[in-house]
């Protein structure tokens, strides 16, 4: 059954079988702001407000990614990449860490996905891997390391005529796809695509014969006949000289091969049908052409940052089974609800399966023990919050949920802290009260994994009664609040303002 999996790909991954799938595209962010903000821009009608803290830069080098670049060479050896590429990341680390620290942590990231994607892909597989110009060129030098350079097949370049035009040099007008195989030994799965027609030449074809199949006239042997020009045949020509020309039918023509360089296949326009909302979002037809040159009917596609998830609706139309991973809950809810739903007319159950998405208290302990700031991403986006981006203590916030007051021009906030332990005190109360205070935020919310009992839970509520209450429009909210995992499994969630739903249109209650 086709899977769609709520978490981070790097661990989905390595639970996946060996050589179980046939081909791989990937899209991966290098900003991952821009999506995050579109997408909330896209289902509130308004834009967050530009202080949020929740939204800086994912590709920073910090001590964690630090000790992963400096553990690398040991992954690649572990996944039996040449020693020598191994010491040449050495020497590369030491050059980027202080030239390009941004493009080292991206780099980092990268390289420890696309180490076990080269262990689940099938030898017959292919793996492309959609960047921009920014980093491509780095990139492909991983993908050499770890794919094999003799298996290297195409720099796709992807050209598009939308954009500004920048001041200060040339457009940038396209994207870059790098196209490798898994094996020399194997045959990797391939099927020519061809190109259609250009308008141009299918005018060429006026002609009709008795049945009324387009065809054009082409002469034989001959090089000064005014058959070619099409346009100034005589209507009495081919009857005239049936030894000289033959026919040639618009319907057996395939079109022409298809080159590295795409330029019929145009970027999104932003009233485009199939928008969900991410600013890069690719257009379907891009993927089905990827899709019909690299795997068969039945075949397995995986797309490990599938965000809007354009790689699974090109799969399903085109009969191949499909896996798609995202690590935002608000991309899974979206894409089980708008592709696969609505677009699709695919059901839950039946179709597919969203797997990674804790269904009950007994889940989501298991996620805390296996990943605690994953557990904590999960609990915030849970209550229709958006998370922080860096892992480490951040003050007490986790995360924000977003609200609307009509009376104000930017969306007001919830501060979100979320704890997983067992002990949990009264002191976590009096801090998140001391962030409420020092921020900006009207509300602040605590989440919880474990029950605290009946009397714990009464000194808690009197506590955060003390924070006072926010009244709008005649109603009171609590200005500090608290929900158990039980509770939002549940279906509860903060008593808060109207968070502002998708530009009037309903949103699914989703079991997760």
């Amino acid at each position: 059954m086709n899977r769609l999996f709520y978490g981070d790909c790097l661990t989905i991954m390595q639970e996946m079988k060996l050589g179980s799938v046939d081909l791989i595209y990937l899209d991966p962010p290098f900003n991952s702001n821009r999506d995050y903000n579109n997408i909330y821009t896209d289902e509130t009608g308004r834009p967050l407000p530009d202080q949020v803290e929740a939204f800086c830069d994912t590709w920073t080098l910090d001590i964690e990614t630090e000790r992963a670049a400096r553990h690398m060479p040991v992954l690649m050896r572990e996944a039996g990449v040449d020693d020598a590429i191994a010491e040449f990341w050495r020497h590369w680390l030491n050059a980027l860490r202080k030239s390009n620290p941004k493009v080292l942590a991206y780099l980092v990231y990268m390289t420890q996905r696309l180490l076990p994607m080269r262990g689940i892909l099938k030898p017959t597989g292919s793996v492309y891997l959609h960047c921009d110009p920014t980093a491509s060129h780095y990139v492909k030098v991983m993908m050499d390391a770890i794919f094999g350079h003799d298996n290297f097949r195409n720099e796709i370049v992807w050209c598009y005529k939308s954009r500004p035009q920048p001041k200060s040099k040339f457009g940038q007008k396209h994207d870059v796809i790098l196209l490798y195989g898994n094996s020399k030994s194997a045959k990797f799965n391939w099927r020519a695509v061809a190109r259609p027609l250009s308008e141009s030449t299918v005018k060429k074809y006026r002609l009709k014969d008795d049945d009324g199949r387009l065809y054009r006239l082409q002469g034989r042997g001959i090089t000064d006949s005014p058959i070619r020009s099409q346009k100034d045949v005589p209507l009495h020509w081919e009857a005239d000289h049936p030894d000289l020309v033959v026919r040639d039918y618009l319907d057996e023509k395939d079109g022409t091969t298809q080159e590295d360089w795409w330029t019929d296949i145009p970027i999104l326009n932003q009233n485009s049908t199939e928008r969900l909302g991410y600013a890069t979002q690719k257009p379907v037809e891009l993927l089905e052409r990827i899709i019909l040159a690299s795997s068969n009917l039945g075949d397995v596609v995986l797309d490990p940052f599938c965000g809007c998830a354009t790689t699974i609706e090109a799969a399903h139309k085109l009969r191949r089974r499909w896996i798609g991973i995202d690590i935002a809950i608000h991309a899974i809810k979206r894409v089980a609800s708008v592709r696969l739903r609505d677009r699709l007319g695919l059901i839950e159950g039946k179709d597919f399966t969203v797997e990674g998405v804790p269904r009950n208290v007994e889940g989501a302990r298991d996620l805390w023990e296996r990943d605690k700031y994953h557990f904590q991403k999960w609990a915030v986006e849970q209550v229709d919050g958006f998370v922080t981006t860096k892992k480490g203590t951040d003050g007490g916030v986790d995360g924000r949920l977003y609200f609307d007051l009509q009376s104000q021009p930017d969306l007001q906030s919830m501060v979100i802290e979320v704890k997983g332990g067992r002990n949990v005190g009264i002191n976590v109360i009096r801090d998140l009260r001391g962030v409420l205070e020092r921020d900006t935020a009207k509300m602040a919310g605590l989440i919880i994994l474990n029950d605290l009992g009946d009397r714990k839970t009464r000194n808690f509520n009197i506590e955060m009664a003390q924070a006072g209450d926010l009244e709008v429009a005649g109603v009171k909210y609590a200005r500090m609040q608290m929900l158990t995992v039980q509770e939002i499994i549940d279906g509860k969630r903060f008593f808060t303002p109207s968070v502002a739903r998708g530009r009037g249109q309903a949103q699914p209650v989703l079991p997760f």
